[in-house]
């Protein structure tokens, strides 16, 4: 497949798949969506009808059956949450359920119960076809593209509950966008800024700044042990992890996630 950008849109007549096109570096108002027939997970056939970004409304660019996502996997931000030192407390896998994706600019909901509630800018892959087993050198084979995730959670669940379902699953509470970036080279894993700026009060202010340098286990390496537990569908999401620079919002913020190359996915806050 040739590289693209891939989104989901709802326009004037319904919902499809689209062919987001423009520069890599256009603003979103220059950018066109080129309705496609089928899925992302088949060869693209363009339709022929196309709108301005900016007269349509962009939406998670996948339907997953579950988000698999992969928890203290950057050192940095296992010291900052944890507390302790990466080599004493390893990665964890846990799930995100499909009913909380939502799309950029979709309000990100919390409930009065979840009173410690923060963000997490994450670099994130959609699966291309079904995998089990995959080999780690091979994992490419099985990936469409890069999205970016926001793993939205609720710190006060989290450590309540021991466990991490609830804190991270609450409806709302996993962003994905702007679209699927396909240009698997298009960032280089081993040296990948990654960025979150809240918005709060009026006032802009850049809460994350770190790198992929900070990552444990490896993409190629995630992939494989995940795919040995969990059959992974078309359109399935893997999340690879927060850096540092996690922090509180509440309602009325807006949290900005940016991965050059990837995009830029925005959310507002608000209260359920």
């Amino acid at each position: 497949m040739a590289v693209m950008r891939l989104g989901r849109i709802a326009h004037t007549e319904g919902i499809c798949f689209a062919i987001i096109d423009g520069p890599a570096d256009a603003p979103l108002d220059q950018l066109v969506a080129k309705e496609i027939s089928g899925t992302p997970f088949t060869p693209p056939e363009p339709t022929g009808r196309e709108w301005p970004l900016s007269e349509v409304r962009l939406l998670a660019p996948t339907l997953p059956t579950k988000v698999v996502a992969l928890g203290r996997n950057y050192a940095d931000h296992v010291a900052e949450v944890f507390k302790e030192s990466a080599e004493h407390l390893p990665p964890t896998i846990f799930i995100k359920p499909s009913t909380a994706v939502i799309g950029p600019g979709a309000p990100i909901k919390i409930p009065e119960f979840a009173t410690n509630v923060e963000f997490e800018g994450e670099l994130a892959v959609v699966i291309s076809k079904v995998s089990k087993n995959i080999d780690p050198e091979k994992w490419r084979d099985h990936v469409v593209g890069y999205t970016i995730c926001n793993d939205v959670s609720s710190r006060d669940l989290q450590f309540q509950d021991g466990q991490w379902a609830r804190a991270k699953g609450i409806d709302t509470f996993c962003p994905l966008g702007p679209w699927i970036e396909t240009d698997l080279d298009c960032i280089n894993l081993d040296d990948q800024k990654i960025n979150a700026y809240l918005t709060h009060d009026g006032k802009r202010e850049q809460k994350q700044d770190s790198n992929t340098d900070q990552m444990i286990v490896k993409m190629g390496d995630i992939i494989a042990e995940i795919s040995q537990s969990y059959t992974l569908l078309p359109g399935d999401v893997i999340t690879t992890g927060s850096p540092a620079g996690t922090a509180p919002m509440v309602p009325g913020d807006t949290i900005e996630i940016e991965i050059p190359g990837v995009g830029s996915l925005k959310n507002p806050i608000e209260r359920a």
